[in-house]
């Protein structure tokens, strides 16, 4: 376990530094105002591509971890899947499209980045998860590496050729998710052989629609506050809300790697939800390691103003800001991911229903009171503190029931 989490980590600190310079090539050539687009269309795809082949990429990373032979039958029902949720797909883009950015986004550009997140980068999380699901950790690791490193690449081309508008971005964004998607299909993923099992596929329906209802709340609760943020307070709110959620969101990439294996362990041994001082040990540990990083990005940014950008110096005095939201954002995945080890995957829909919510309902009120930064970005750190304990009252009672069943 040791060994697969440091090959995990050892993918994820390498991601870490590809993101940052991703994030530097596109926070200071952009306008904040469209990077606050950009960061809305790519949520909305996020929390969208859940939706792709109706969750059943659950029951296929089921079956990657247990049963290897089936891969190539669970393959299969992924993709008819993905081919019969594409009208769901299309329905939802277009409503949010209309909605939200049709005043401040030409229809093309929201396309683009609808594919490259639905339908590429999520290919590619599905590649991820069967190598994951087969203990392939440093294969897995490696391939999301390629397809960051890909997505790097684009964005500081397009820094260096001196492009500008969020349309050139939208082309450069697609570009590198279509080559991540391939290099993951033909270099990475298992060698199968694809068979039509219909009578498998139906057994697990249930378990399949709860599972992608849970992953589209999950990213509703955790992405869908970019799209309240712009129809509250517009794309310049926007931005500032997403250079410092951006960076907060940099600190979870060591805890995803610990969820994935905590996961698997529980699935394989339920017993070690039995154990006392498990659970407030794993979450002191999430909230520590949540806050040691967050507060060394803002030292480095009171150290150096401007060592993210010019744009990102006027964001740079806000993410001492924040120093108690990674953690309260990293401590309610981790509670969903605890649900999902269980197999309580009803549960995990209804929680994250409650807390979705709860959080698109404090941040609007938050925004009616008050537009200006000083104002609504300290109180970020309460309105994540209320979403988390409100997770915790939910999650543990029902985590307890379970492990005592067993």
């Amino acid at each position: 376990m040791v060994h697969a989490y440091l090959s995990m980590v050892g993918g994820s600190a390498v991601r870490l530094v590809l993101s940052l310079v991703y994030f530097i090539c596109i926070a200071n050539v952009l306008p904040i105002s469209e990077f606050g687009l950009f960061a809305s269309a790519s949520a909305t795809g996020v929390m969208v591509s859940r939706a792709l082949a109706f969750g059943f990429m659950s029951p296929l990373y089921r079956v990657a971890t247990v049963k290897h032979r089936l891969i190539g039958t669970y393959t299969t029902g992924f993709l008819v899947g993905a081919l019969f949720s594409l009208p769901l797909i299309v329905a939802l883009c277009a409503l949010i499209y209309f909605l939200l950015f049709a005043e401040d986004m030409a229809g093309p550009v929201f396309l683009r980045f609808m594919l490259a997140e639905i339908i590429c980068w999520r290919g590619l999380e599905v590649v991820s998860n069967v190598l994951n699901g087969t203990g392939q950790f440093a294969r897995s690791a490696l391939m999301v590496v390629i397809g960051q490193a890909l997505r790097t690449l684009s964005a500081v081309a397009f820094y260096a050729l001196s492009f500008s508008t969020l349309s050139d971005w939208s082309s450069f964004y697609l570009a590198s998710n279509i080559i991540s998607l391939a290099i993951a299909i033909v270099v990475f993923y298992p060698r199968v052989r694809l068979r039509w099992r219909p009578e498998l596929y139906i057994r697990r329906w249930v378990d399949s629609v709860s599972v992608a209802g849970a992953e589209i709340l999950f990213y509703v609760q955790s992405e869908f506050d970019k799209l309240v943020v712009l129809a509250a307070g517009g794309p310049e709110v926007t931005g500032i809300y997403a250079i410092v959620m951006r960076l907060a969101d940099l600190t979870a990439l060591p805890v995803r790697s610990f969820n994935t294996l905590l996961v698997q362990q529980i699935m394989r041994s339920p017993a070690i939800l039995k154990r006392g001082r498990t659970k407030p040990m794993i979450e002191a540990i999430i909230a520590g390691v949540s806050l040691l990083a967050i507060a060394g990005m803002a030292g480095y940014l009171t150290l150096f103003p401007r060592g993210l950008g010019n744009n990102v110096a006027e964001i740079a005095p806000f993410v001492a800001m924040v120093l108690l939201v990674p953690g309260f954002r990293n401590l309610v995945e981790y509670h969903s991911e605890l649900l999902y080890a269980t197999g309580q995957t009803v549960r995990r829909v209804v929680n994250l229903a409650c807390l979705g919510a709860m959080k698109v309902g404090l941040l609007w009120l938050l925004l009616q009171e008050t537009t200006a930064p000083t104002g609504w970005v300290p109180m970020l750190n309460l309105v994540f503190l209320a979403v988390y304990a409100t997770s915790m009252a939910l999650t543990y009672p029902s985590v307890q029931r379970w492990a005592a069943q067993r």
